[in-house]
């Protein structure tokens, strides 16, 4: 549970009752990223974080829009990169929702 090694793993002890999971993930087309932000049951298309709900956010215009291309090229996101903030529902029912959003 986090990283023993990181110099504020003390602090997050501290201030926090547990660690959270940010898994970033591409699909093999801009479309099926596309697909799988409308076809997800369970986990929210939003890019608020930090909350207990499980998140799917699509970086290339939700949380780095602004950045150019040549850092996002540099940065490995493009329109095939999701990323999901995992919250505190079942595992099972995570990964059946996102199974066949994917599909």
């Amino acid at each position: 549970m986090g990283d023993h090694d990181h110099p504020d793993y003390g602090l997050s002890c501290r201030q926090a009752s547990g660690f959270g999971a940010m898994v970033s993930f591409k699909v093999d087309t801009h479309e099926r990223a596309l697909a799988v932000l409308e076809r997800v049951r369970l986990v929210l298309f939003a890019e608020s974080l930090g909350g207990t709900e499980s998140l799917v956010t699509y970086p290339l215009v939700q949380t780095h829009g602004s950045i150019p291309g040549p850092m996002l090229d540099k940065l490995g996101i493009d329109e095939r990169l999701l990323r999901l903030s995992v919250g505190l529902e079942n595992a099972e029912d995570l990964i059946a929702d996102l199974e066949q959003a994917i599909g």
